[in-house]
């Protein structure tokens, strides 16, 4: 179970929804907007444990009842609404069913708390459904709304809601968490923090030699694509699209290749970059490529992340994608 005082970073964010919470002057909805993994999510469900805590002073205590069903997510007044599996985006019929879920009495909580996540994966009819809670909220209610960035929704959802910005956090704060949690010398923890493109929870999950040396080869092999070369392409499509994991790992390790590319054509140090351990082909692609293509290219990944994300073919949305990384 983890409460604020257990998080790595955003201390900004989480001292103001303490104090929210500690003088009972939380908004009614909230926004939580930043990259992929900078941990809203973790900030998200460790408000509703705040809130709902009997014993908490503006934290949860972690340990009582409350705390124990909002980790195993089975409490009776906190909401997830979540993509369900196989469905391209969160429907109408889920914000429905949450409506009447907050419109019950509280079973044991301080207030109904939903969290809902990805908000950009809501359709249009649902978020003009959603909006009418956050127009007329329930009494004792609490939304928490959690998105990569605030493309396809709605000004008036945006406008009825508190604003909160995260970051990603320092490779330096990434790598302090990874030395200790996976007792790996300060080098290698540094990597891993830097490949974690901020996310603490990437940073924990990579330490894996297989999949550092996947990364390696996909690079290798990119490197070697023509724009014209359609076999390369597809096969290289069909291998990174075999599964939605790998899909999304492909495109992030994409996003750190040309974000690194960008910072050695701008400053032309090293010393920012993520991928530390490919410097050589990075300083080479950094003098072939023009800084308009980089920059062309990250606008492609993130249209491609969100075909990924509505289950579009993996396969297809990579081998249009790759053609216009290479030109």
């Amino acid at each position: 179970m983890l409460r604020f005082r257990d998080i790595v970073g955003h201390q900004g964010q989480i001292e103001l929804l303490r104090r929210a919470v500690q003088r009972d002057r939380l908004h009614h909805a909230y926004l939580f907007v930043g990259p992929e993994g900078t941990g809203k999510r973790t900030v998200a469900t460790a408000l509703a444990a705040a809130v709902q805590c009997p014993d908490g002073a503006g934290d949860a205590c972690g340990e009582c009842a409350s705390c124990r069903c909002i980790d195993d997510r089975n409490h009776p007044d906190v909401h997830w609404l979540e993509q369900r599996k196989g469905k391209r985006d969160i429907a109408i019929e889920q914000v429905r069913g949450l409506q009447r879920d907050l419109a019950l009495h509280r079973f044991s909580g301080k207030k109904k708390i939903a969290i809902v996540d990805p908000l950009t994966l809501m359709n249009l009819h649902a978020q003009n459904a959603l909006l009418k809670t956050l127009e007329e909220p329930p009494g004792e209610s609490l939304l928490i709304l959690v998105a990569d960035s605030t493309g396809g929704v709605l000004p008036t959802v945006l406008s009825r809601c508190l604003r909160l910005r995260f970051s990603p956090l320092t490779v330096e704060q990434a790598a302090a968490v990874v030395a200790r949690r996976k007792e790996v010398p300060e080098d290698r923890a540094l990597l891993l923090a830097a490949l974690g493109y901020g996310s603490l929870g990437r940073a924990l999950a990579g330490n894996d030699e297989g999949v550092l040396e996947e990364r390696r080869e996909c690079f290798r092999r990119l490197a070697g694509l023509a724009v014209d070369d359609m076999r390369g392409i597809t096969a290289l499509a069909e291998e990174m699209g075999a599964d939605r994991e790998k899909t999304l790992r492909f495109l992030e390790w994409v996003k750190g290749w040309l974000r690194d590319i960008m910072v050695l054509q701008v400053t032309g140090s090293p010393s920012a970059i993520y991928n530390r351990d490919l410097l050589e082909p990075l300083g080479r692609a950094a003098a072939e490529r023009r800084v308009s293509q980089s920059t062309e290219a990250l606008a492609e990944i993130d249209n491609a992340t969100r075909a990924i994300h509505r289950n579009f073919n993996r396969r297809m949305v990579l081998e249009g994608f790759i053609p216009r990384l290479l030109a």
